[in-house]
């Protein structure tokens, strides 16, 4: 067991193809999320002329999905514990089906409230299950990678539904927002269906007693028949199951693993009587989904047609190009991520996109407080290039670092007995500073100007930085079932990912003090 840890650490095996495919079809349901974003920010400029709605409207409609979205991501987690992660996937999208649908035929404001509504808690479904499900179907060796694909996934919806902003803006103005809204209906209903062929989490499988449906899954999931053995004994070690207890399973008497399935005791040890590394990993969880949304990338990517008129650019038609030139930056930048992740390692990479975000941010405000104070007169020209350029580097560098690290890195910290919950508050913090920040931009800043308003998000990145510095580990090439292990070790355990990727914990023998294994 001991090499076969060693090996996939040091990147030998774990790069199984079949896994990849797996994480990238689950992944899949995040390209809607990010086409909803996408086409809003374009389409309030349509709605707002077509519906004669103000700007307090135009907030709740931009920020009511992800209040909405608390209901799916608190519920999604019991739920896909119930039904399993595959079949949850599918429920994700057959509600945002049907919230596009109703987006699209909406005749007034009320009813295209209602379709964001429905939508949202088909993003809260899938902004939780789906980096869940590819953390758990992967191995260590490419966890970084695969659990970042959701984020990318975003990325290209945003891209697709800028472009589609830019396409449908020559129909007419009556059917132009709603057919851009309605579109998102189509992919929903394919990945609804097909989404079912792919298999089940083993990790889900141990949970429900399924021991030998969990094995037949590594052992195609993984490069050798060792890996998946190695793998499922890990499993069944963080599930509090004993390897000798594997034959009573088999014959459907998952005795010690049932706690597990419903949840018992879940909600109190994470909030109630946590241990200290439990607390550790909350923290740290929760925390970087908290300071996410905080670098303002909301406020960019779903207001940038608001931010690009405010730095020069006139016509709509012009606009909507620039923000297409925002999606494709994005979504070149994830991909750069996914592939160094694995490499280089989560921390080296965060705060090397924290120090992007601060300095392009406080390079924004400052463009664009001068382009303000500029008018009505005419804007010095290194102004706007400058507000223009800064746009792509903070996007850019969100999306190289903090953007996909945040899903990665909370999906892969939690212990498996907490890793379905655990990921349902930690969306349901991201939905809230989404919200946050989406229904208050506008109202933020005409209070204190929009360069002051980026001077303030470059204020809380340094936080950022600060927070994750100090109270969040590396995780690089670790096995899910040792990372408690790291967080064990006290609040600012930073270690090297060359160390991270050699040293040998043996998990089988972690005890909780009164002799009994510890997951």
């Amino acid at each position: 067991m001991g090499e076969e840890n060693k090996q996939r650490r040091d990147g030998h095996g774990g790069k199984n193809k079949y896994a990849v495919a797996c994480s990238i079809i689950g992944s899949i349901i995040s390209i809607l999320m990010g086409y909803d974003t996408g086409v809003m920010s374009g389409a309030m400029l349509f709605i707002k002329e077509d519906l004669k709605t103000n700007d307090t409207q135009v907030q709740v409609l931009a920020g009511i999905l992800n209040v909405c979205a608390l209901v799916g991501s608190l519920t999604a987690g019991r739920v896909s514990d119930w039904i399993g992660r595959r079949r949850t996937i599918s429920l994700a999208a057959c509600i945002f089906l049907a919230g596009s649908v109703l987006m699209g035929l909406s005749p007034n404001f009320g009813t295209l409230l209602a379709g964001r509504c429905v939508a949202g808690v088909g993003v809260g479904y899938a902004l939780m299950i789906a980096p869940v499900y590819a953390v758990e179907i992967s191995s260590a060796q490419i966890r970084g990678s695969v659990t970042s694909l959701p984020e990318i996934c975003i990325s290209f919806g945003i891209l697709i539904g800028y472009v589609a902003n830019y396409l449908l803006a020559k129909l007419p103005l009556v059917y132009g927002w709603r057919a851009m809204l309605g579109l998102g209906a189509l992919p929903s209903a394919v990945l609804a269906v097909s989404v079912l062929a792919m298999p089940e989490s083993p990790r889900w499988l141990v949970m429900q007693g399924r021991v030998e449906q969990a094995l037949a899954v590594l052992r195609r999931v993984s490069d050798t028949a060792d890996e998946a053995d190695v793998r499922l004994a890990e499993i069944k070690t963080a599930a509090g199951l004993a390897a000798d207890d594997a034959a009573a399973e088999d014959e459907g008497a998952p005795r010690q693993t049932r706690g597990v399935v419903v949840g018992k005791g879940v909600w109190k040890e994470m909030f109630l009587h946590p241990t200290p590394p439990v607390r550790r990993i909350l923290v740290a969880a929760f925390g970087v989904h908290f300071f996410q949304h905080l670098t303002g990338i909301e406020a960019v990517v779903l207001y940038s047609p608001r931010i690009f008129k405010a730095a020069g650019i006139a016509t709509r038609r012009d606009i909507l190009a620039a923000t297409i030139g925002v999606g494709v930056t994005k979504t070149v930048f994830i991909m750069t991520a996914i592939l160094l992740v694995d490499r280089i390692g989560r921390r080296p990479l965060y705060l090397s996109s924290l120090a992007g975000i601060i300095a392009s941010l406080a390079c924004l405000g400052l463009g664009l407080t001068v382009v303000e104070r500029s008018a009505p007169r005419h804007s010095p020209t290194w102004a706007v290039v400058l507000s223009i350029a800064t746009v792509f580097t903070f996007i850019a560098s969100f999306s190289v670092g903090v953007g996909p690290i945040t899903w990665a890195y909370s999906s892969e910290v939690y212990p498996l007995r907490l890793r379905a919950q655990g990921a349902s508050v930690g969306v349901a913090i991201n939905r809230v500073m989404n919200a946050g920040v989406s229904m208050t931009f506008v109202s933020l800043y005409k209070a204190v100007t929009i360069g002051g308003a980026f001077f303030l998000f470059a204020g809380l990145a340094v936080l950022a930085a600060t927070f994750f510095y100090f109270l969040c580990p590396e995780t690089q090439g670790r096995p899910l079932e040792e990372i408690e292990e790291v967080f064990s070790r006290g609040w600012c355990t930073r270690l090297p990912s060359s160390e991270a990727a050699v040293v040998e914990l043996p998990v089988s023998n972690v005890t909780d003090g009164n002799g009994k294994a510890r997951p």
